[in-house]
This record gives C-alpha cells, structure tokens and sequence, in this order.
C-alpha cells in the first residue's frame, strides 16, 4: 500500500505542472464548485427552520416568510446553473487541453528517441500510450481537484453544522466515514495493475492489429487468414480477461459503498430517534441531520465511483511517464554548432559499435577515410555491419568507442538537424507518407516550390510516369505507397534526395528490391544523383558498384579487403569469389 501511495504521490507530482496554464481556470472552476455546494448545504438549514419554526408556532410561519425562503433559494438554483455549466463547459475544456498538451509532449519526446527505442518497442503500443492511454484524461484533470475539493468542503461545513445541532450523533456519523473509506481503499491498488494490464493488453492488440494489416498481402498469400484470427483471438480473450479482473473489483468497491450508505442511515434513523425521545433533538434537527447525511454520501459517493475514473487516470499517467522518463541517447551537446559548407570528408578513427543489450561488437576497430566526392561501395555478408556503419554517419546509433569526422569536424559535436541536413539516405524499404505524390517529395525540403519539386522528379527520372496519372503531382499514393510499384516508389524517394541536396549520400541496398528493367532505370536515376556527392553505397547486385571509386569488402573481422573493382579482381580474393558467384 505504500509503494502505491508513494508512486501515487510521484506520478501527481509529475502530472501538477500541466495546471500551471490553466491556472485561472482551475481557480475559477474550484470556486464555481464552491457555489454548486451551496445550494446543498443550505436547503437543509431552510427545511429545518421551517419544521422547528411550525412545530413551535405555526402562526409565526408566515406566507411572506416562505416566499423569501423560496425567491432566496431560487436565486442560490440560479447561481449554482451559472456555475455548473462554467464547470462542465470551461473544466472540461480544460482538461482536454491538458490532454492536447501531453499528447503533444509525448509525440515530441519519441521524436527525439533513437532507433535502438524502436528496435525494441513495438509500435502498436507506442499508438496506445499516445492516443488511447490519453483518452481519459480529459475526465481526470477535470474531475480529480474538483470532486475532492467538493468533497473536502461539504464535509467541513457538514461537521461544523451538524456539531452545532447534535455532537454526539454529528461524532457516530463521522465515526463511520472513515472505517468506509479505508474498506474501499483496498481496492485501489487491485484496480491500478488491473487497468494497468488492460493498457498494456490494448497495446498489444494494437500491435497484432497492425502488424496483421501491413502484411494483409502476405497473408491472403499464403492463406493464413485463420492463423491471424486466432493470433487476434487469443489477444482479445486476454484482454476480457484483465477486464473481468477489472470489474470484479470495482464491484467489490462499490458494493461496499453500498453497505455503508445502508449503514449510516439506519444509524441516522435509529440514533435520531433515541435522541428525540430524550429529548434532545426536535423532528427539524434530525430532518436536517437526513439531508445532511444524504448530501454527504452523494459526496463520498461520488468520490467512489471517480475512483474508478481517477485509476483509469493514473494509469494513463503512468504509460506517460514511462515513455517520457525513457532517456534520449542520442542528443544535442551544449553549445553544439551548426555543420555547414560541407565539402564531404568522412573519416572514422577506430570505430566500434554494439546494439544496446548486446554483448558482441557489429564493428570493431574500423579505422576509413573517404575524401569529399569519393564513390564508396561496401559489400559483404549479411550480418557484416554494412548498414551499421552508414547508420553511424548520420548518428542513427552512436558510436561505443572510437570517432566519425566531417570535414574534420567530430559528429558529436554539431547538431543532429544540421547533420541530417547534410545527409541524404535512399533505402531498399522505401516508406512513402499517405498522401500525394508532391507532399511526399516535398518532404525533402519543407516549403519548396511545385517548380522545384518537378525539377527534382525530372532529374530522378519520375517525371513521366508521375504525369502519366490522371491527377498528376497530386495523385495519392495510399498507405505506405500500395498505389505505386516498387521502382515509381524508389524513384520518388530519389527525387526526394535530389530536392533536399545534400552533399554526401548513403545508398542502403537502394536496387535490390526491384526488377531488372526498373533497377536499370533506378540506377541511371542514382548515378545522376551521385555526381558530384560524397556517396556510400551498400551493394547487393555487384555489377552497380563496378564504377566505385573504392570498394570496401566488410566481414565479421572487419574491413578485409579495400580498393577498385579491377584491383580487388586482380587480387582473386573475397570480393573476386563474390563476384564469381554473382556471375555464375
């Protein structure tokens, strides 16, 4: 119990300074709440002096008497309108706000996380902690102050009245909230883990969902629309699992509520009863004292039943947190500089590098230098760090010892925006945005022209089949691209490149996807690209890199053999039986 009181008090210290913009509007809502007590707190001090005032005299109950009684209380209704729509309205705006700006940190915050975050994590439960996870929110930021605050007042001024008319009874029924609130309490930490697996079982069926739907080709390929049904089966009767967990203690929470409220108005009732017959307590009192009691444990009662709300709520500020306490690895040093006039010099001093949690290096001790202009090509097997070192370039990983210079300039040192501006990457996988074909080459410079945008589809060759479509530039190119074949996506990935302009270039297995007569184009595409830019390209069609400048052969020992396409040839080793095999 008190570790959860502890995380409860860590996550709510996490969560307050989301009010401090909306600090107006908290203050503003609290005191509206204050004025929606009013009318409650007051009609069972109106009703007891009406029974005592006609049961002692009833000539002094007057009509005008009533009539003020019942204009004063009707304004107080007036009142309490007025302020209950504030509360509805403007709180609950407040609180989808604070979710908006949560949402918003989140997303900033897994912008800036590196790939090794992404390797590890699965991206359908990245969308829960960022959409669903968030969903309640708007309810809790609204709520939590306001229903305790509420509460905290009526059951002050309810003590304080009450002590004033019977001290005895007023102490049995204050007696009996607490015992009532520590029942229920137990259930709290019970809920907590169980909406906390709930969260995480939505996550995973996000995940399925997703990975299901990506690959619904493959799937209907090889018929294996059973097989995902009964993946999907299996995580969605989990899910009912942690649900009935849910509500099998939410009412056990409830119920014991209910008890209570039982148990206090008998204890009303029969307590008030014994006190009138000693006389001690006229009907008004213990009518007031049934009001009274009834206002509170609408007020308890509420309190219960947003427990189950505020559990939701600190559920979703836990997956928050989780992701937002996740460290950045990869960031801005102080007083990073801006890279600029980038010539294109590349060398790497002693480089090696291992994935997080892995023990074995990828690359170890690799030692290169590449001058500005240069061709590069790297072949080798799979698994031999190709990809991995030219992710290194643009600080995709960081390296784990050693260094990476720019033009003498140490990687680390200058900003990740500059640096990626200095960089342009075609990759085998191309990812293309939903959307049309001039969003998506524009995205290789954000405010560029249609004019530019053409230019830069024209120097990738993209510009005749892109106005062979009916709308053009402004045909959709649906989810991931699905609307276009391989080579028409790889070559609008080019285009983006050619718009972006950078001086050095990585070419990750950018042909190796596609079919010979659209490799043949891909490639023309990419030579064009290359003039005039630092290049890296990492080869699996051998004949593509006969023209490098230099070849690198890497393997698991590291860069084995280095040189032209005729001197490695001449060597007859690695890369010469490489090549035999690609031949034969």
């Amino acid at each position: 119990m008190e570790e959860i009181q502890n995380r409860t008090f860590y996550l709510m210290k996490r969560f307050l300074p989301y009010f401090k913009k909306y600090k107006g509007i908290l203050f503003l809502d609290l005191f509206c709440a204050a004025l929606t007590c009013i009318c409650e707190l007051v009609l069972p001090l109106i009703v007891r002096f009406i029974t005592n005032t006609g049961s002692r005299d009833i000539s002094s109950l007057t009509v005008s008497l009533i009539v003020k009684l019942g204009v004063f209380y009707c304004i107080l209704r007036i009142i309490d309108t007025a302020a209950n729509y504030y509360m509805a309205y403007t709180g609950h705006m407040m609180g989808a706000r604070i979710e908006t700006d949560m949402r918003r940190d989140l997303f900033d915050h897994l912008q800036k996380l590196s790939f090794s975050y992404y390797d590890e994590t699965k991206i359908g439960q990245v969308m829960a902690r960022i959409t669903s996870d968030l969903f309640d929110i708007t309810e809790f930021a609204h709520h939590c102050p306001e229903e305790y605050f509420i509460a905290a007042l009526k059951i002050t001024v309810s003590f304080i009245i009450l002590c004033n008319v019977n001290i005895p009874l007023t102490l049995l029924i204050f007696a009996v909230i607490p015992i009532m609130l520590f029942c229920s309490m137990q259930f709290n930490g019970k809920m907590r883990k169980a909406f906390k697996r709930s969260r995480n079982q939505i996550g995973e069926i996000n995940a399925q969902v997703e990975d299901s739907l990506l690959g619904i080709r493959v799937v209907k390929s090889f018929a294996n629309e059973d097989i995902e049904r009964a993946k999907f089966g299996k995580g969605n009767a989990l899910f009912l699992d942690t649900k009935q967990e849910i509500y099998k203690y939410v009412a056990g929470f409830q119920s014991t509520t209910r008890l209570f409220d039982g148990i206090m108005y008998i204890m009303v009732v029969m307590a008030g009863a014994f006190f009138m017959l000693r006389g001690e307590i006229s009907a008004g009192d213990l009518m007031a004292y049934l009001l009274y009691v009834t206002a509170l444990l609408t007020s308890v009662r509420r309190i219960v039943e947003f427990t189950e709300q505020f559990q939701k709520g600190m559920t979703g500020i836990e997956r928050f947190t989780e992701v937002m306490d996740t460290a950045i690895e990869i960031k801005d040093k102080e007083n990073a500089r801006e890279l600029q006039n980038v010539k294109g010099n590349i060398v790497f001093h002693n480089v090696s590098f291992r994935y997080e949690g892995e023990e074995e290096k990828v690359l170890s001790h690799i030692s290169l230098q590449i001058k500005a202009g240069e061709r590069i090509a790297l072949v080798g097997p799979s698994g031999s760090g190709k990809s991995t070192l030219c992710s290194l370039i643009p600080r995709f990983y960081d390296v784990t010892d050693g260094q990476i210079t720019i033009d003498g300039q140490d990687i680390r040192e200058v900003t990740l925006s500059s640096l990626h501006n200095q960089i342009g990457v075609v990759q085998q996988e191309v990812y293309l945005f939903s959307g049309t074909i001039l969003e998506n080459i524009a995205y290789g410079k954000p405010g560029a022209t249609k004019e530019e945008v053409i230019q830069a589809a024209k120097r990738a060759g993209a510009d005749e089949f892109i106005m062979g479509f009916a709308g053009g530039y402004d045909t959709y190119v649906g989810e991931r691209g699905v609307k276009l074949s391989g080579g028409q996506r790889q070559r609008i990935s080019i285009a983006r490149v050619f718009l972006k302009n950078p001086p050095i270039l990585i070419l990750d297995e950018a042909t190796s996807a596609l079919d010979n007569e659209s490799e043949q184009v891909v490639q023309a595409s990419l030579q064009e690209l290359a003039k005039g830019r630092t290049t890296l390209t990492i080869a699996h069609r051998l004949t593509t890199i006969k023209d490098a400048d230099t070849i690198l052969v890497l393997t698991e020992k590291g860069i084995e053999e280095q040189g032209s396409h005729a001197q490695l040839m001449h060597k007859n080793g690695i890369y010469a039986k490489f090549y035999a095999l690609y031949e034969g």
